[in-house]
């Protein structure tokens, strides 16, 4: 399993962005097999983890059509800054 780890400095955040993000987060999971996501904002940062089964399907989000809409707009107006990190999950457990 891999996790995709973004992580931005927020720029502004309005209706149309929290219209876009709950979208995204639908396509990511119904399109894309996306199997989780978790968000958390605290002032002007913002980290958003999505776990996925391949690389595969990262790659097919990055490209999907209104996922680049998305970006483009982020680019844009909601973010001034923003990183992404690809990693492999060597092990999970839970208590």
């Amino acid at each position: 399993m891999y996790a995709v780890i973004f992580t931005a400095r927020i720029n502004e955040i309005d209706e149309e962005y929290l219209a876009m993000a709950e979208n995204m987060r639908i396509i990511a999971k119904e399109r894309h097999g996306c199997i989780d996501i978790h968000a958390i904002s605290d002032g002007e940062q913002e980290i958003t983890i999505s776990y996925w089964p391949s690389l595969k399907q990262i790659e097919n989000w990055k490209n999907d059509p209104e996922h680049i809409i998305a970006q483009t707009l982020g680019q844009r107006r909601w973010y001034s800054g923003y990183k992404v990190q690809i990693v492999n999950i060597e092990r999970e457990y839970e208590v």
